[in-house]
């Protein structure tokens, strides 16, 4: 019971801090998801009962899930301890926790000139990517264009263009972001190599 009540006030929290975040009276929440001011005042501060076909109707005015409106507020999944992912010419670092279909995927990645990255290695799939180079020069090919990305610069392109990232005369170290497609891609087809 005391769990519950703990995740109620969570809830409260979120619902109020996201509409202070948006610079939101009551007036302007409770008009965008047809409820009175009141009763989201009392929702807000614990006076009334939260109840499911509320918080849909709150979360979407909010613009978030249900989900994530209700998710446990517990530290122990802050700190994200990335374990290096080995292949030839590549190690790789998971930086984010969620791998959901829609969501982004952080990595680190430390590529060295054993990378092959030889025409039967370009790939191609749905979506975008970026990186920013941390060390080192990155060699990006898309398709017969080359590019040297020098540290500090980053790129960003369509996946569906034939590419690869390798090392240019050099380790490189990366930080990249991936859609669903680039992390299946990049990251399990490496394991699945």
């Amino acid at each position: 019971m005391e769990q519950e009540l703990d995740l109620d006030a969570v809830i409260r929290r979120r619902i109020r801090g996201l509409r202070r975040a948006r610079g939101w009276t009551l007036d302007a929440l409770a008009a965008r998801c047809n409820l009175s001011p009141s009763n989201l005042s009392r929702i807000e501060t614990g006076r009334r009962r939260i109840a499911l076909d509320q918080l849909v109707p709150i979360a979407r005015a909010l613009d978030t899930t249900l989900d994530q409106l209700v998710e446990s507020d517990e530290d122990e999944d802050v700190v994200i301890r990335p374990q290096p992912c080995h292949t030839p010419g590549i190690t790789s670092w998971l930086l984010s926790r969620e791998r959901s279909v829609h969501g982004v995927t952080v990595a680190k990645m430390r590529i060295t000139p054993e990378r092959p990255t030889g025409p039967e290695h370009l790939a191609v799939h749905p979506g975008r990517e970026w990186f920013t180079v941390l060390s080192g020069t990155a060699r990006l090919q898309l398709g017969e264009r080359v590019l040297l990305i020098q540290e500090g610069n980053a790129a960003e392109f369509s996946t569906m263009t034939p590419h690869s990232v390798g090392a240019h005369e050099g380790p490189v170290e990366i930080l990249t972001l991936l859609d669903h497609n680039g992390e299946r891609a990049h990251l399990h087809g490496a394991d699945e190599a």
